[in-house]
């Protein structure tokens, strides 16, 4: 029981979704859930049995399991297993025109509204379907910089309203036009706040003597489908001239957003705020160099002169705010900026959602192109934006654009021509249950546009069975309240069915459900119920004994093995089967895997252990302890592959033979042997035909032999004599350095002999090896034909 809080706090935080996937871990048994509501809680496979007569009476059966195991167990369709869904509420077609029949909307987004109730840790999923539509009415409000600097391109763009509505009736039939200008908060030290500049602040400046007091923003034109009024509009402007460098734009940008009425904004239509500018902004925390510290409220503040009332008491508004407003009123934001500040405003799109920059040039030429160019931008990309998301839900998004191909976790498609459908996929997830049984909504919206999709948000966290509780029921003895298939017993009582009374007594009979004194009741692994033991079924075996005291899992292991895979565990030891040993079972006693290729057990260097070879002889190892350098018998274990290569190399069959007889050499066959190898040993032995073998042998890294073979044999000679090889041609007597017996044996020391070796002695000897180290010396001594 005291592992259920950790375990649930655990599920809580998302963990438990990893558990299911460890190989033999039942994550719904080992919790430990006491009631349905924490088995729902556990993993989204957990189910809880209702079921009154559940189980046996000699184990305590789960009834939190997975679904499959509850109904193999006996539970019936007495479960519950709530599941995540999703529910379609309202869901209108898609528009294919933006010019509608009057009277009804345009539909760029189905559906309109879904409910889903959630499970948590299960996730439930639902389409959209998003549509730029055909000849989709744009309302354009043109906001310009009137500072100093930007003189030359009020005058290019006194006709700019014909050529742009011109321009944009090829996308649209129904567009209107608006105009603003802003120059900066009339306060030092953003401008020129001395009397005499109060009504020309360009008094002194020589290059442009004359110009309008400084203000914050101006609302000049409605959104209107008559372009002669932006024209004419335009002409009466003339230019402020301002102190600093940045521009109080961001207060205009804000003012145009959210006073909705009065500059015209239409409910069905695509909102374009057009920013020109030659240079930076000021924004959030500037306002305190002029003593401002009061935040922007977000709020309009146009007076009856549609003129900023705020702008000299209220900080400027900062890039959170402005991103929030905009999006709030589905505006799209587009900088027209010079370009040696292109990269500050297009860092400003990064964090204003639905904000494009496009180059101005200096003199504004290009800015009909401009305008165009960003609306072709803004019509080819769809993106989902997020709104009063609740803190416990998780969203999943899957874009599939034009292409077809989808991409999961993006939620914006790009490249779309005007009348292409962008599909997502958005799965939903509930990470706990709240508090208190509440109903949340969240908004899902793309970007720039005015539909939207309301999803609301139920938990499933209740279980049904809860509803149907019996106090006092006969079923619990009448001691107790039946919920869910258990009982709730009243204070005082306990056991399955709230059939006994705690006392003191109580104590003394629970003591027969230890199997010793101090130890813990049915050995921590059961429940005592009435002064028996009913075990805890768990997910590694089963729990056994009058006490819980055996199970079937907790014996040794190899490699993680339970009794090496060659036993059973019968509490607590392993029970080995027919030729194993040990307490894992992991020794063998088969003693086939020992036997050497000369059919001897380990070489006869060694004993079998386990199935496996422990090698005894010193320096001797390999897997029958085959391999040993310095043992006295080294030369003798290659010399039938060194004598069938040398004598029997012409015959293919007698090639395979050799092949066998060296699988496990590395051969190199030379004319001179030259003994650098310091570990190397050197052999030499007569054959049965009298001639002389020669070669050194050394075990490599890889487990293979070594051998360097003499090409050539020493040939015989009449008289008994041996004639060497060309490679051992030397004055009449040759010297060949090995090492004497005595330490080749163990390292024992022994005094160095010489050795005169003839055809007799070589008869009788089966091979002499030399190594570096004390040595002797052997000599033929030859006719002197040789």
């Amino acid at each position: 029981m005291p592992r259920a809080p950790a375990l649930l706090f655990s599920c809580l935080l998302g963990l438990c979704a990893l558990v299911p996937r460890l190989p033999g871990l039942n994550i719904c048994t080992s919790g430990s859930a006491t009631s349905c509501e924490e088995c729902l809680l556990i993993h989204p496979k957990c189910a809880w049995c209702f079921k009154e007569d559940f189980g046996s009476l000699r184990s305590v059966t789960s009834r939190c399991d997975l679904k499959a195991n509850l109904i193999r167990n006996g539970c019936g369709g007495e479960f519950e297993s709530p599941a995540s869904s999703t529910q379609v509420l309202r869901s209108l077609p898609l528009s294919s025109k933006g010019s509608s029949p009057a009277g009804s909307d345009v539909i760029q987004l189905t559906p309109q509204e879904v409910t889903v109730t959630l499970r948590p840790g299960d996730k439930t999923a639902f389409q959209l379907q998003v549509r730029q539509v055909e000849d989709y009415p744009v309302d354009l409000y043109y906001l310009m910089d009137l500072s100093l600097s930007m003189k030359d391109d009020l005058e290019n763009i006194r006709s700019l309203g014909t050529k742009l509505a011109e321009e944009m009736r090829k996308l649209t039939s129904n567009f209107r036009l608006g105009f603003g200008s802003f120059v900066d908060k009339n306060i030092s030290p953003f401008s020129y706040t001395a009397p005499r500049y109060q009504t020309n602040p360009c008094i002194g400046y020589k290059l442009f003597p004359n110009c309008v007091p400084s203000f914050g923003f101006r609302h000049l034109l409605p959104l209107t489908d008559r372009v002669d009024s932006f024209n004419e509009e335009v002409r009466k402007q003339r230019v402020s001239r301002n102190r600093d460098a940045p521009e109080g734009g961001f207060d205009a940008v804000l003012q145009a957003a959210v006073c909705k009425e009065k500059i015209g904004w239409r409910k069905d239509a695509l909102h374009l705020l057009v920013f020109t500018t030659d240079d930076v902004p000021h924004i959030a925390l500037d306002g305190k160099l002029g003593g401002l510290v009061q935040p922007h409220d977000g709020q309009c503040h146009l007076n009856e002169a549609n003129e900023y009332t705020a702008s000299n008491q209220m900080d400027y508004p900062s890039l959170a705010l402005l991103g929030e407003k905009l999006a709030e009123n589905n505006i799209n934001l587009i900088f027209a900026v010079t370009k040696n500040h292109y990269m500050l405003y297009k860092n400003f799109t990064a964090l204003i959602p639905g904000t494009t920059v496009e180059i101005l040039h200096g003199d504004s030429k290009n800015i009909l192109q401009l305008i165009i160019n960003a609306y072709n931008s803004i019509r080819s990309k769809v993106e989902l934006s997020v709104w009063d998301q609740p803190e416990d839900l998780n969203l999943f998004f899957t874009a599939t654009c034009q292409d077809g191909v989808s991409y999961p976790g993006q939620r914006k498609c790009e490249g779309l021509k005007i009348g292409d459908t962008a599909s997502f996929e958005v799965s939903v997830e509930a990470r706990s249950c709240p508090s208190k049984h509440v109903q949340h909504t969240f908004t899902l919206r793309p970007v720039g546009f005015r539909d939207s999709l309301e999803v609301g948000v139920t938990y499933n966290c209740r279980c049904g069975c809860s509803t149907g509780l019996e106090p006092d029921s006969a079923r619990c003895s009448s001691n107790g309240t039946y919920v869910c298939g258990l009982c709730e017993c009243n204070p005082g009582y306990l056991g399955t069915r709230c059939e006994c009374q705690e006392g003191e007594s109580q104590s003394g009979y629970q003591n027969l459900c230890r199997e010793a004194e101090g130890k813990p009741l049915c050995s921590g692994r059961g429940q005592c119920s009435c002064n028996q033991c009913s075990c805890f079924e768990s997910e590694f075996g089963k729990i056994y004994g009058s006490f819980c005291e055996c199970d079937n899992f907790s014996c040794a292991r190899n490699k993680g093995v339970l009794c090496s895979g060659h036993g059973e565990c019968h509490c607590g030891e392993c029970k080995c089967h027919a030729g194993y040993i040990g307490d894992n079972c992991n020794c063998s006693t088969d003693i086939s895997t020992c036997q050497a290729r000369d059919g001897h057990i380990c070489s006869d260097r060694g004993h079998c252990v386990c199935g496996q070879c422990q090698c005894t002889e010193p320096g001797a190892f390999g897997e029958t302890c085959e391999k040993c350098p310095t043992c006295p018998d080294a030369c003798s274990t290659k010399r039938d592959c060194v004598e069938c290569l040398l004598l029997h190399s012409g015959s293919s069959a007698d090639n395979q033979t050799c092949q066998n007889l060296c699988k496990d050499e590395v051969i190199t066959r030379v004319d001179t042997i030259v003994k650098d190898d310091q570990e190397a040993v050197l052999c030499f032995y007569k054959t049965a035909k009298d001639c002389v073998m020669m070669f050194t042998y050394s075990e490599l890294p890889s487990g293979k032999s070594n051998l360097t073979v003499l090409r050539e044999p020493a040939q015989p000679l009449w008289n008994g004599f041996v004639k060497p090889p060309a490679a051992w041609s030397t004055p009449e007597t040759i010297y060949v350095k090995v090492e004497t017996w005595s330490s080749i044996l163990r390292g024992r020391r022994g005094r160095a002999g010489a050795w005169v070796l003839r055809v007799g002695g070589c008869s009788r000897a089966e091979g002499v090896r030399g190594k570096s180290g004390a040595a002797s010396k052997f000599s033929w001594t030859l006719p002197s034909i040789c």
